[in-house]
């Protein structure tokens, strides 16, 4: 992974004894965050104010305000029960959700059965608008590297990012147990590790969907599932009250809701199992029916392939390896050529190729400088970027920054993906450089039908189909934000499950099924579930004062003062310096310079006079003036003077330099 070497703007320092020389007058100096940067200045040590950057809030003097949580409210980012979470009791089973809910992405839930905690999945989810500049979240793993003693295994369900993403970070922050899974998603984890060469190497166990495996006195075993990724399973914990059961990310199998004979087959183990806990997928409980299945995206596109004229652009998500596979084989079937652009999509072919899943004849695949080679009709050219994603192949197409490739007049484009909430600006801004550029699109919305997109998620009549044949005691449901939650819920209360037997969770929740397996309860106490963030080269939940000022940045602009002032007097040696990004064009704004000044002025020499009258402080500081109260002091009176100004909330930024 690339490192990142980013500057704070929050993190400015600057020794109020160093010469004013050394200083510029243009732009403060910036330095990255360093802990206890005072340690070797000698015997006058100063401890820093906590925030060197200031806003204001109507909630009260001081700092700055705190950033928004995103979603559903703060139990996704704080962790607010700081009560001690004690062992289970003996004969208690415990089920912590740890992400995968009040969200969709970044999934990972903890069993802890005895002495043996089971840990399935460890995904990824994308930083959004409320972590800027974040390369992405996993799961805060507070709760299971306090107890990596008891953890035997790491069980991943399939080799989507949402539940591998995180795994090379998680490994190592909880022991390194060894991970089970099947053939692929251990290879695309193996391509996910190569990232990370300082990390330990995964302890791979391969499994097959019908393998039994003794995790500590853990029995588990394992059945596949039909997803839109090859080698996805479901998981089957056994406990003496009855299994617990999880498919992970699936859908059926099914014809017009006639599930096929094979997938009759792979489910009726259930049929006589006595299962405990149903934990399911809830990302579209609001769709009804059942999911379009995958064998008619299949259909319509090889119909588009073989009618569309000219060059053909498919763009798709690089996870669906199963429907990528199968348009490169039978691209080859009828003499054409496959490009494949974009770093994910080429990998993940690879993977594919390397699991033995398909095996395309040598020069079926060329690279993208050979594309103008060959006939138009006789090339298909797969791409990342049906998201619209910035920095993705089809997007670098579309506003033709791509070095390798460019559209045709005539192009067809296929659109193998619906849209993801939150990208829809992003797509149809690429649609339309797309189409000035005199190429044709086809989506799921348009492609009647020829389908060209179907979920890899099971709809309502999977989901009361696999309820039906699992009959479990208890349910609760996951992969989804709290709304689709709610919404599962109701729906296994309609198919006759008692509403106490059901939990609806929150990352974190920790829930409990008696010693009896009469029971299911969430207690009050919660594991640690803020946001882990990997931001370059850390990783962690303590950057709020970070990602904070990134908000602030990115909302009100900053507004930084550099003041110079005798530490004797308590007097400012020139008018203040005042650099605005962001904010306000200074040029434009004299008379609100002209009075931030004022204030600068009073507010800086009021505070100096305060601290050289007070003896002690004089005497703690070696003889020089209490910069960081006058700094504090300074911060909030501007804040409070600009947002009454101009409704603006600015990250401000105090320099005060000693002469």
């Amino acid at each position: 992974m690339t490192k990142k070497t980013r500057l704070s703007f929050s993190s400015i320092t600057v020794d109020p004894n160093s010469s004013p020389s050394t200083a510029s007058t243009s732009a403060p100096q910036t330095s990255p965050t360093r802990h206890n940067n005072n340690a070797n200045r000698g015997p006058a040590k100063r401890q820093n104010n906590k925030n060197s950057t200031f806003q204001y809030s109507k909630f009260g003097k001081g700092q700055a305000r705190k950033s928004k949580p995103a979603g559903n409210g703060q139990s996704q980012y704080k962790n607010n029960n700081n009560a001690k979470i004690p062992a289970p009791e003996a004969g208690v089973i415990r089920i912590i959700p740890l992400g995968g809910v009040e969200e969709i992405g970044k999934n990972m839930t903890a069993i802890e059965i005895g002495d043996d905690i089971i840990v399935i999945d460890a995904g990824m989810h994308f930083s959004t608008e409320e972590t800027p500049g974040v390369d992405y979240v996993i799961p805060n793993t507070t709760y299971l590297e306090e107890r990596k003693d008891k953890i035997r295994a790491l069980i991943i369900t399939h080799g989507h990012l949402d539940h591998i993403g995180g795994v090379p970070i998680v490994l190592s922050r909880i022991g390194n147990p060894p991970v089970y899974s099947r053939n692929l998603s251990i290879l695309m984890m193996r391509k996910r590790q190569a990232e990370f060469p300082h990390l330990p190497k995964i302890k791979e166990q391969i499994v097959e969907n019908d393998s039994v495996i003794m995790c500590g006195k853990v029995k588990i075993r394992f059945f596949g599932v039909t997803h839109t990724i090859p080698d996805s399973m479901g998981i089957i914990i056994e406990t003496e009250h009855g299994a617990i059961v999880t498919p992970g990310d699936y859908k059926l199998d099914q014809i017009d809701g006639i599930v096929t004979k094979e997938e009759e087959k792979v489910y009726s183990i259930f049929d006589k199992m006595n299962v405990l806990l149903l934990m399911t997928d809830s990302t579209n409980i609001e769709n009804e029916g059942f999911s379009l299945p995958e064998v008619k995206v299949h259909q319509g596109l090889e119909n588009l392939i073989k009618k569309v004229p000219g060059r053909m652009i498919i763009a798709a998500f690089a996870s669906h390896i199963t429907r990528l596979a199968h348009v490169v084989q039978f691209a080859e079937s009828l003499g054409k050529h496959i490009v494949l652009d974009g770093r994910s999509m080429k990998t993940n072919i690879e993977v594919a190729i390397e699991a033995g899943l398909f095996s395309p004849k040598k020069g079926t695949i060329i690279p993208i400088e050979e594309v103008d080679n060959y006939p138009p009709n006789k090339v298909i050219i797969l791409m990342t970027g049906a998201q619209g994603e910035e920095f993705a192949s089809l997007n670098r197409a579309a506003n033709k920054t791509h070095t390798k490739f460019a559209l045709h007049k005539g192009d067809t484009i296929i659109l193998s993906a619906s849209i993801v909430p939150g990208n829809e600006r992003a797509v149809e801004k690429m649609k339309d450089l797309l189409v000035r550029q005199g190429v044709r699109i086809i989506s799921y919305r348009t492609s009647g039908e020829d389908f060209v997109h179907a979920t890899g998620h099971g709809n309502q009549e999977d989901v009361k189909w696999l309820h039906r044949k699992t009959h479990p005691k208890f349910f609760i449901p996951i992969h989804g934000n709290h709304y689709r939650l709610v919404l599962h819920k109701a729906l296994a209360v309609d198919l006759g499950m008692p509403e106490e037997n059901v939990v609806v969770p929150d990352n974190g929740s920790i829930i409990e099924i008696s010693p009896d397996g009469s029971k299911m309860v969430a207690r009050k106490e919660k594991a640690p579930a803020g946001l882990m963030m990997v931001d370059g080269t850390s990783v962690g939940d303590a950057q709020d004062v970070v990602i904070r000022d990134r908000v602030m940045l990115a909302q009100d602009g900053m507004f930084v003062i550099i003041a110079l002032l005798d530490p004797k007097t308590g007097k400012l040696k020139k008018s203040p310096d005042l650099i605005s990004r962001g904010f306000v064009y200074l040029k434009e704004n004299q008379e609100l310079l002209h009075q931030v000044r004022i204030i600068i002025k009073k507010s800086v020499e009021d505070s100096a006079a305060k601290t050289l009258a007070r003896p002690n402080m004089q005497n703690q500081n070696g003889g020089q003036t209490d910069f960081d109260h006058i700094k504090a002091d300074l911060g909030e009176n501007i804040s409070k003077f600009l947002f009454q100004k101009t409704a603006k909330r600015p990250l401000v930024i105090p320099v005060i330099l000693s002469v």
